[in-house]
């Protein structure tokens, strides 16, 4: 039996123009190349005959609705994002598209992350949405501020050692 979560609210829309060009170029490989590849297999599997008992028949139908059901997220996404490439006002501050770099106070240890859209978080490079805990904590603080982020793990407190808008 699947634990029951509450729905999530709904993800910001704002991207970075990278993460805008890899979504766009997504939506592009799956219309143009992915989804006419496996019609055609679909297609090669459905003249095998009998399709109670074909594997590759159910596989492949099952491949194009998981194409379908992707094209139909990212076509309706893409519509609503805004892409945000002005840096702001003041550099110095946390806000969208930030390189940040914190300092927890109970053990020292120091990590950087990336603010960015929901649709691009990468966890091995550092890249966190703009709605988890600790990037909403720190939007608007500036070096040496300290705030705390209610994580997963319980409230943790952080200092701001850096803030940048380049890699």
């Amino acid at each position: 039996m699947p634990r029951w979560r509450p729905p999530q609210g709904p993800s910001t829309a704002l991207i970075t123009r990278e993460g805008f060009e890899r979504l766009k170029a997504e939506l592009d490989e799956l219309w143009r190349v992915r989804r006419p590849e496996v019609v055609k297999a679909l297609a090669a599997a459905a003249a095998e005959g009998d399709r109670s008992e074909n594997a590759e028949y159910t596989y492949r139908k099952k491949q194009l609705g998981e194409i379908d059901r992707r094209v139909r997220y990212l076509s309706k996404r893409i519509e609503v994002l805004k892409v945000v490439e002005a840096h702001p006002a003041d550099p110095r501050a946390v806000f969208f598209g930030a390189w940040l770099t914190v300092e927890r106070e109970d053990s020292g240890a120091e990590s950087t992350y990336r603010i960015v859209g929901p649709d691009e978080i990468d966890a091995a490079k550092g890249w966190i949405s703009i709605d988890s805990p600790l990037a909403r904590a720190a939007l608007k603080k500036r070096i040496d501020d300290e705030f705390e982020a209610a994580l997963p793990a319980g409230p943790a407190r952080f200092i701001v050692v850096d803030v940048r808008y380049a890699a």
